[in-house]
């Protein structure tokens, strides 16, 4: 508590995570945050208001903050504690939460941060005491968005629906544009003026480690125009790096909207570009003699310097590749991205250093013991960071357990293969839609049992297969201009 006295904090937000990626947060006066609290949780939720907690007969939930994740906000404001923008402000810090059942006190299956700690339990109990993550999150921050004509008539589809993005980067706004803009597929790693957005993502960086004491090694411009964008985070433990990232979102977008722009982590929210991934870096690590031991590396494999216990691991991630889709990718919109001739990873294939498979292994260079890694490029950021990497780690433990030995690695462009030669080479193909990948989830689901329950898995589908029908029963700019003179 001395902390909160020192720092003069008068607001704490409360943060956590809904199943499906949302940031949701309480404030309470910092008073409230007394040992009691950290005891036996705060009575402030009412779990029938979240999507995918509870029934309104069971609402009552309890908060209970992690002191470990205490960290002081920013504030933009002048010296009366108003923003810049007029509103009030004062000084706040955040906590994320664990969620607790009102009455009985136990620990809430479909919290987010509890599957996670179970994922984490599970590969404790196989003897790996650590597993350490490094998920890449792209992103877009546009200058405007605007819904046609407008959300209402959007939802309702009552006179027509579409939307429209302005960016001073993009090559279609040439009355708003700043004369410098970026091609399709022309904006990886261009220099300023091209790359406006250099400053924007300094910004982000430095909050990120200055308030969070999140190490943030680089940033640029990735591929697609309209300010597409990557801030590379250093690695963290499952539970921690999953508070980072929810960190890192909600910091991109509270720094965009201060300047009047929009962040956007959709997958594929501009059409003929390419999309944006989430490629989730792993690693299981013991410790032998006192020291840790990373142990997916072997000096002795000529291919790549991964141990079996690496393959094995592929071997799991391959044989669920498509079950995990609808975790890794739960949107409609998710689908729009896995389409050929993006770089989107649609092939089930692991290949050393190849980024036409869904598994790389990253190799710049030889003998890396410490960074030696499995890169899955599947998932997209507008996934549930928790359930991501918990899914991933209990794919790749269960490949583990049953020794499940992947197939060759493929060193090809696998996007220049033709459907025969990737049936030759045993290269599957992701699901092509939520509704089908759902379907592969229900039919194997055993190997996330030990974090994730049934009524979690069969809460989750039912509501990803209604956000399936909803999209799919409005008709799209696309459509009318297809078939409106059948």
């Amino acid at each position: 508590m001395s902390t909160l006295d020192r720092s003069a904090i008068n607001w704490i937000r409360l943060n956590f995570c809904d199943p499906f990626g949302f940031l949701q947060q309480i404030s309470v006066r910092s008073h409230e945050i007394t040992e009691d609290a950290f005891k036996n949780g705060i009575p402030r939720l009412d779990g029938s208001s979240i999507r995918g907690f509870k029934e309104i007969y069971e609402s009552d939930m309890l908060l209970r903050p992690d002191p470990s994740t205490f960290a002081i906000l920013p504030e933009y404001f002048d010296k009366d504690h108003h923003r810049k923008d007029g509103t009030y402000s004062s000084s706040s810090a955040r906590m994320f939460v664990d969620i607790y059942e009102g009455f009985s006190g136990k620990r809430y299956d479909r919290d987010s941060r509890y599957i996670a700690k179970k994922a984490e339990e599970a590969a404790k109990n196989m003897g790996f005491e650590k597993s350490f993550w490094g998920p890449e999150l792209e992103f877009f921050v546009f200058d405007k968005v605007r819904l046609l004509p407008s959300p209402m008539s959007t939802v309702n589809c009552s006179g027509g629906s579409g939307y429209s993005i302005e960016s001073a980067e993009a090559p279609w706004n040439h009355e708003n544009g700043s004369g410098y803009t970026i091609p399709f597929k022309g904006g990886y790693f261009p220099a300023p003026p091209a790359d406006s957005l250099t400053d924007f993502r300094d910004e982000v960086s430095e909050t990120l480690q200055h308030f969070f004491d999140i190490k943030v090694d680089a940033h640029h411009h990735e591929v697609a125009t309209a300010g597409q964008c990557e801030i590379q985070m250093l690695y963290d433990e499952l539970v921690p790096m999953s508070d980072k990232v929810m960190t890192y979102k909600k910091t991109v977008k509270e720094t965009a909207a201060k300047r009047g722009m929009i962040a956007n982590f959709m997958p594929k929210p501009v059409a003929l570009d390419n999309g944006s991934g989430m490629h989730v870096s792993q690693s299981l690590w013991k410790t032998v003699k006192g020291e840790n031991v990373n142990e997916f590396y072997d000096s002795a494999d000529e291919y790549a310097e991964l141990s079996q216990t690496a393959l094995y691991y592929i071997g799991g991630l391959i044989e669920h590749a498509k079950a995990l889709c609808p975790i890794t990718n739960p949107t409609t919109n998710s689908y729009r991205r896995l389409v050929p001739g993006y770089e989107a990873p649609i092939n089930v294939a692991w290949s050393k250093m190849n980024r036409s498979a869904s598994i790389r292994i990253p190799a710049h260079f030889r003998h890396m013991e410490k960074g030696k890694r499995i890169e899955y490029r599947t998932p997209d950021p507008s996934s549930n960071i928790y359930l991501v990497e918990s899914a991933l780690l209990l794919a790749g433990l269960d490949g583990i357990k049953k020794k499940l030995q992947p197939p060759g690695h493929v060193d090809k462009d696998i996007y220049k293969l033709s459907e025969h030669e990737k049936k030759d080479l045993g290269i599957k193909k992701l699901p092509t839609s939520l509704l089908d990948a759902i379907g592969s989830l229900e039919s194997d689901r055993e190997f996330l049992k030990p974090a994730f329950t049934n009524d979690f898995l069969d809460m989750y589908c039912e509501i990803k297969k209604d956000e399936h029908a909803k999209v799919a029963s409005v008709p799209s700019a696309r459509e009318f201009y297809m078939y409106s003179n059948v």
